[in-house]
């Protein structure tokens, strides 16, 4: 075989050898490379998700529903039996059925390695979805995103790869057909590459069986290869660091010198109301605040500004900044509104148990102190020493009331659920108050409608919420009233009613009627001997369940707050449990 043929034929085998290799390689790794960013910024959005999921698992649904809407993200919140907490795709409000998804690979993943990445294609829509999964919230927090968009980038790259190899193949033949007889061909060829190189497009390498020119040829190879391990290197550390800046809670804006921003973090856009691809202004036109300004003037004319607190925007933040070598500056922004919030929460905590623990104590050392001066006769003695034991009983109430909340709130409890009987459990609660009540005429009555006999809860937590509820109910009933234990069986599960024809709650009150110590009547409710936590236990038991609870009420006509609980709390026709009742 002549060495024109031999050229031409060996150009065309490399080319379609190269060609056919180049199309597999670029496939594969091209659909790696893109699955992997995509995972990889699913998982930031899910750790971003368990960042800013709220403590009230009510929320949840809301929160997720609207987190969904803002990163176009399916976003699904399963608890470790498998079961669907809150789903972006649904609206605000309770989730119709869903399948359990304890045996979803990413779920199982996630809950037993930390993290869980499947694909597979959705039953729903019929086209291949990413899901990444991470531990967080009930149990596991999934995203999941849609991979046609990686199939069209990839079939678009095949195209253009395809396309130009072929004319690559068209061409490089005729060349080699033309210029086969002159050695010069080869050496043209490495020109080529080299400045493919230079100009950072992938080089095509010429083989001429010319040990000089081979040697040359595999010089400029290496030199390649060095060089993309070396931008790769760059890219992953500059990706890095890109991914730190983005994952840090507090918010991160970068200036160059001439004050412009030209970084700004997810986290500082939130604080500053800016969307996740809206042009920030210059640094100087950042803040409206005054104070805001006087820390970015300050570092512009390059003196550093250490935790200087401030308030923008109504939020508290500490603003910290740093002057750059190179010119510009860096600012660290933390918002302090929630620290702030919880320190106030705190203080108003020590001061209502302070509040709620000095009347009691106040009564107990004064008629202590009256029965160690005088020696009063045996009928005063026995009344004195009944009210000292009534406070001393209502101070181990508070105590009592405040141990069970917190040991709710920690987690230290939680529920058992088994079959409960509504109607017998109501009349049970009932009995032990019905001294009081028959002392002030009121009456008590059950309705259990039909398929609404039994729910499965925990018997105890059960109880002290229908105990803590007809408490409130008969202390705000007057005499001659009636209070009600219902029971309704609608399309969500199981509503369970105390109802009261009592004097009601303002509509500005209802708000606040299951914070700790809040009282709609303050003094008549220290005058029946409440503590103030009978409504925050029930919501925190309601919610150890995985339900929520709200009040309806008029002012004069009676009061119904609704509690509602999730499938994991249902009957065993699987609907779920709504608990409504009456409190202040």
């Amino acid at each position: 075989m002549t060495f024109v043929r031999r050229l031409v034929l060996g150009s065309v085998l490399i080319l379609v050898l190269t060609v056919a290799i180049l199309l597999s390689v670029a496939e594969r790794s091209l659909r790696r490379d893109l699955e992997g960013d995509i995972a990889g910024t699913l998982e930031n959005e899910a750790r971003l998700v368990r960042e800013a999921l709220p403590s009230d698992s009510g929320a949840w649904q809301a929160a997720v529903h609207q987190l969904g809407s803002q990163v176009k993200h399916r976003i699904t919140l399963v608890d470790r039996n498998g079961q669907v907490r809150a789903d972006s795709d649904f609206p605000v409000g309770p989730l119709p059925p869903i399948e359990n998804h304890r045996r979803r690979p990413e779920v199982r993943a996630a809950l037993l390695e930390g993290r869980g990445v499947a694909s597979r294609r959705s039953e729903t829509v019929g086209s291949p979805f990413l899901y990444v999964a991470i531990p967080g919230g009930p149990g596991v927090i999934r995203v999941a995103a849609g991979l046609d968009q990686v199939d069209e980038v990839v079939r678009r790259a095949q195209s253009a790869v395809a396309g130009a190899a072929l004319l690559a193949l068209l061409i490089g033949s005729m060349l080699a057909l033309a210029a086969g007889r002159s050695i010069a061909q080869p050496l043209i060829a490495i020109t080529a590459a080299a400045r493919a190189i230079a100009a950072g497009a992938p080089p095509r390498f010429p083989r001429s069986g010319i040990p000089d020119i081979d040697g040359l040829v595999q010089a400029l190879r290496q030199m390649h290869r060095q060089m993309g391990d070396r931008f790769d290197d760059l890219r992953r550390e500059q990706a890095e660091t890109a991914a730190l800046v983005e994952s840090m809670v507090e918010g991160v804006i970068a200036a160059d010198g001439r004050g412009r921003t030209v970084t700004a973090n997810g986290a500082a856009r939130r604080l500053l109301g800016y969307g996740r691809t809206e042009d920030l202004p210059d640094l100087p036109e950042l803040f409206r605040v005054k104070a805001a300004r006087e820390v970015v003037n300050a570092v512009l004319q390059g003196l550093a500004v250490q935790d200087r607190e401030l308030e923008v925007d109504g939020r508290a933040i500490l603003m910290n900044a740093r002057p750059l070598p190179s010119g510009g500056a860096v600012l660290v922004i933390h918002d302090l509104t929630e620290i702030r919030r919880l320190e106030a929460v705190r203080r108003d905590f020590v001061a209502n148990v302070s509040h709620e623990l000095k009347t009691p104590l106040t009564s107990i050392s004064g008629y202590a102190e009256t029965l160690l001066a005088d020696t009063p006769d045996p009928e005063t003695m026995r009344r004195f020493l009944a009210t000292i034991l009534d406070n001393a009983r209502r101070m181990q109430r508070l105590v009592d009331d405040l141990l069970d909340l917190a040991r709710i709130e920690a987690g230290r409890w939680q529920p058992e659920p088994e079959p409960v009987d509504v109607a017998e459990t109501a009349r049970e609660m009932w009995n032990e108050l019905a001294d009081r009540a028959a002392a002030r005429g009121v009456q008590f009555s059950v309705d259990i409608a039909p398929g609404a006999e039994t729910i499965r809860a925990d018997i105890d937590a059960f109880r002290q919420v229908l105990t803590n509820l007809l408490e409130n109910s008969l202390r705000y009933t007057g005499r001659g009233g009636h209070i009600g234990c219902r029971s309704r069986l609608d399309k969500t599960g199981v509503a369970i009613s105390v109802t009261d024809n009592g004097s009601g709650i303002a509509h500005e009150h209802l708000p606040r009627i299951f914070e700790r110590f809040y009282r709609a009547d303050h003094s008549r409710s220290r005058e029946e001997g409440g503590t103030g936590l009978g409504l925050a236990i029930v919501k925190h038991l309601v919610e150890a369940h995985g339900g929520r609870v709200y009040a309806e009420s008029e002012r004069g006509a009676g009061t119904t707050v609704t509690c509602w609980f999730p499938v994991s709390g249902a009957t065993s026709r699987g609907s779920v449990v709504a608990v409504s009742h009456i409190s202040r």
